[in-house]
């Protein structure tokens, strides 16, 4: 099968001004993320918006300390998502750098080192209990979740709860992990640290409802501000490349084996895959790399010769056996230098969490249906490292086969998407809500036009699998999608076989403690997921037919953000014609564009457009300013002048977006 064809390529290049503040530390051991949060340790209620790699784990450290030897808290609880993040909260030494405490965590009350779930409710029961000495726990959500159904408001008083990736949670009243939180600050004077490294869920649900987040005190450091403080790392770049074909065939083109990189690789089934499963994939890229001479079997670390006579160390995680993966696993955390590895495969791993702080390349390939995955995985790349002056996020996907006019938009709509996202404002993506009947209570976060009522669908006999589809449909997907039985189903058995005996099959293995009624509704719905979404575990019959499905859902996705319709901003700077394609190249984004996307974004929560701004301005304010002789304020008490000062901004912020040519051309027409 001949693989060489073409790809096409858009990119975006994000520059920092390298003032070293966001890797130094004051005479308290603090960077200065981890500084702005020690200032405010004093609130009851924290909620940090910071980027993965700018230290919000010792940031709750440090916080965590303070309240139990100053503010009367009796014990700390630190939740994570999922088990492998937990050892961001192992012991750490922090008095050495001029912190009063060292931080620590007994190996008995670290539940994520623990396996079975009911001992793990047993310890942290355990742990709250009055008698009990030890003052610090570290678990997962879901441990956390399952042990507070146990436990009265009451013991739950002078106690601190860290809750790391908050984007975990939801305003949804089903939600579990929001349910807990609203239980925390309502039934009990707990106090909370919430922090996450992206301040959205992908879905039409905001993290928390308006009134609970108005009783947190905020502390933002957003991805400008860090890297824009790196010693080291001087850009950052957002690159869309587009092939004909197979993934494979435009592989060494965007692949630099120069560089430290990571590979995403598509699931098994994805149409990004085509007729290769994970295995296969594994073995053309190493191929693509050069030829393997050695693996160490106590590590399981590959050494790879390139076509130069370059030795390359390569890490595969997509290789799921027990023993491989934990060598490799346990490699990976105990590396100290650069020259430890050089190239990491990985399919569903090494994404939130992950640290890898030589990374100097991100490269996934195939759609990816989420924006927190994708700024996830960019954050996988963007720690400050000696000698690393540029990181990369590259996104190979196949060509769509839509107008070059939609290309154009859904790309621009992604990469202000993703910027805006790395800005932290909330970008959200419709959330779908399957009902069992018309007269079911609607949900009254989602959009009436998204709540779809389903013929026969079985309704949830328990609370517990409403939170699974509500928290885990995600990684039920992928682990649907990864299962071996559906990549032999694919081949040969009609989708009924796939979606009403394979899905309950696999649920049922993955939450055998459900009730068959239960089984039934989650399998349901993630069929349903399957459909909507267009993630349909069927792969393409032609090649022509996976590019188009695979490559259109660029569109797709790009077109279910909201809050960016009318942002307007345009970061696509040229079109040109590129051998059987076209090339979209963005343009360059600096420190000064990210300023004018976060004033933009600003003046869209301003309640104003530029035609109303004018007429205050050549009305209104010329005779303000002839009585006043100053500009109005946006924190005057006098609305009239607030509103002035809101005019201002506006066409000021208007003229420099005109001036350096990152408006729509509709703009013109407004002026």
């Amino acid at each position: 099968m001949e693989l060489r064809e073409n790809y096409r390529s858009d990119q975006t290049v994000i520059s920092y001004q390298q003032t070293g503040k966001s890797t130094n530390t004051n005479e308290l051991g603090m960077r200065e993320m981890q500084a702005r949060v020690y200032e405010k340790r004093n609130e009851k209620y924290l909620l940090v918006k910071a980027p993965p790699a700018s230290g919000k784990s010792r940031a709750m450290m440090f916080v965590a300390l303070d309240k139990l030897a100053h503010q009367g808290i009796k014990k700390v609880i630190v939740a994570v998502p999922e088990k492998s993040i937990g050892r961001s909260f192992k012991d750490t030494s922090l008095k050495k750098f001029g912190f009063f405490e060292d931080w620590s965590v007994s190996q008995y009350f670290n539940l994520c080192d623990t396996e079975n779930e009911q001992e793990k409710v047993k310890r942290f029961k355990e742990f709250v209990a009055p008698y009990t000495k030890a003052k610090t726990l570290v678990c997962t959500h879901a441990t956390l979740r399952f042990a507070l159904k146990e436990l009265k408001d009451e013991e739950l008083n002078d106690f601190f709860f860290g809750i790391d990736e908050f984007h975990h949670t939801s305003a949804d009243a089903n939600n579990g992990l929001g349910e807990v939180v609203r239980r925390l600050m309502n039934k009990t004077n707990a106090h909370i640290l919430a922090m996450t490294g992206s301040f959205f869920r992908g879905d039409g649900v905001p993290v928390l409802r308006q009134e609970d987040e108005a009783r947190f005190t905020p502390v933002q450091f957003n991805y400008y501000d860090q890297l824009n403080g790196y010693k080291y790392l001087k850009s950052l770049g957002l690159g869309y490349h587009f092939y004909k074909g197979h993934y494979l065939s435009a592989l060494d083109k965007v692949l630099d084996t120069r560089q430290k990189t990571l590979i995403h690789i598509p699931v098994t089934g994805a149409k990004a895959a085509g007729v290769y499963d994970k295995y296969e994939q594994v073995k053309q890229i190493i191929d693509l790399i050069g030829s393997i001479i050695d693996e160490d079997y106590s590590t399981n670390i590959i050494t790879v010769k390139t076509k130069e006579g370059k030795l390359l160390k390569v890490a595969d995680l997509v290789n799921d056996d027990p023993d491989h993966r934990n060598h490799v696993q346990g490699y990976l955390q105990r590396m100290t230098k650069p020259s430890d590895v050089d190239i990491i495969i990985a399919m569903g791993m090494a994404k939130e969490g992950f640290d890898w702080e030589w990374c100097e390349h991100c490269l996934t390939i195939g759609v990816r249906g989420s924006l927190t995955e994708i700024v996830q995985i960019i954050g996988r790349c963007t720690r400050d490292s000696e000698g690393k002056e540029h990181a990369q996020f590259t996104n190979l996907i196949a060509a769509p086969d839509e107008t070059q006019d939609d290309v154009t938009v859904a790309v621009n709509d992604m990469l202000k998407a993703i910027t805006a996202s790395l800005l932290m404002e909330q970008v959200m993506a419709p959330k779908w809500n399957f009902k069992v009947s018309a007269d079911e209570e609607e949900d009254p976060q989602i959009d009436p036009s998204r709540q779809i009522v389903v013929e026969g669908l079985q309704p949830f006999k328990s609370e517990e699998a409403r939170q699974i589809i509500d928290e885990q449909l995600d990684e039920l997907k992928a682990c649907v999608l990864q299962d071996p039985r559906i990549e032999a189903a694919i081949e040969g058995e009609a989708p009924e076989y796939i979606h009403e005996v394979l899905l309950p099959k696999i649920v049922e293995e993955r939450f055998p403690q459900l009730p068959p009624e239960d089984i039934e509704a989650i399998s349901q719905r993630l069929s349903l997921d399957f459909v909507l979404r267009t993630i349909d575990p069927e792969p393409a019959e032609t090649e022509d037919e996976e590019e188009a499905s695979e490559g259109n859902r660029l569109v797709q996705l790009a077109n279910t953000f909201i809050n960016l319709d009318h942002l307007d901003i345009n970061l696509i700077k040229t079109i040109n014609p590129f051998q059987r394609a076209y090339e979209i190249m963005s343009n360059e984004i600096d420190a000064p564009v990210l300023k004018v996307i976060q004033d933009a974004i600003a003046d869209k929560k301003i309640n104003m457009d530029i035609d109303e701004a004018k007429r205050i301005y050549l009305t209104i304010f010329q005779e303000w300013r002839k009585e006043h002789g100053d500009h109005p304020s946006l924190q005057s008490p006098d609305p009239n002048e607030r509103r002035m000062a809101e005019a201002i901004r506006i066409l000021m912020n208007y003229k420099i977006r005109r001036d350096m040519g990152l408006d729509f051309p509709d703009d013109s027409k407004k002026a």
